[in-house]
């Protein structure tokens, strides 16, 4: 016996989270009875139906790392027509209901997960997952270490707080007045390391994710795509599991 909403996420046709949402909207049926009940347990045996299609398959799980090109959509579907992550996969993986760990802003490029595990994106993306993702950030501005201070305290930006980060001056182009920051950060709110940066008033100019967790973009082109290996997927569930802190290096 497991819970309902494991099952769904097991399925591949939606996140724990999301399977939590669809039974509490009653889009969820047992053996064609609607079950609004988060711990309802179900069996190999029952039927279970989500906006009244049976659930008759548990997909291959496939986990993949993409490195997302600048203005590529962070989604399944796109309403304007815009290209999306899924539009860019290898057509051998688009039999497969494929979703994005997270997300990454339109002219954001860098490591990307994919996958159809809901269970293993919300150890990925859940509020207690804490995974470093790495980030270059070319600012606007000559940039002091000094100045980088409230991002490694934490600080609050128009009402949102964000944890402490690790920064890192990597280079400064006084001639373009522009410096390039490396940025470790545990969290993954909206828009959250252009806001820090607006916060010091140093704004993104072009944003690169390097790496999330242990996976990063070496030896993946842009839009170049390849499956994380069995020790990858153990390794990041396991930092997904474990304390994290980051701490200011001098």
């Amino acid at each position: 016996m497991e819970r309902l909403q494991k099952r769904i996420a097991a399925s591949g046709i939606a996140s724990r989270r999301k399977a939590e949402e669809l039974i509490k909207l009653g889009q969820v049926k047992v053996n064609d009875q609607v079950v609004t009940e988060m711990g309802f347990l179900v069996s190999d045996k029952d039927q279970i139906k989500v906006n009244n299609k049976l659930i008759t398959k548990v997909e291959e799980k496939i986990y993949l790392a993409l490195n997302k090109p600048q203005s590529v959509i962070c989604s399944v579907k796109d309403e304007h027509k815009r290209k999306t992550v899924i539009d860019i996969l290898p057509e051998i993986y688009k039999e497969f209901r494929l979703f994005p760990v997270g997300r990454l802003d339109y002219d954001t490029k860098g490591i990307l997960l994919l996958t159809n595990d809901g269970e293993f994106m919300n150890h990925m993306v859940g509020p207690r997952s804490g995974i470093e993702k790495e980030y270059l950030a070319r600012v606007e501005g000559v940039v002091e270490f000094k100045e980088l201070n409230p991002l490694i305290h934490g600080l609050e930006y128009k009402g949102t707080s964000y944890l402490p980060a690790y920064v890192e001056i990597v280079s400064v182009d006084r001639e373009h007045n522009s410096s390039l920051i490396k940025i470790i950060i545990t969290e993954g709110k909206y828009h959250q390391v252009k806001n820090m940066f607006l916060a010091i008033n140093h704004p993104v100019k072009k944003l690169t994710r390097t790496r999330f967790g242990v996976v990063t973009t070496k030896d993946l082109l842009s839009g170049e795509v390849r499956n994380l290996t069995v020790h990858e997927v153990k390794q990041l569930i396991a930092l997904s599991k474990q304390e994290k802190n980051i701490r200011k290096r001098s």
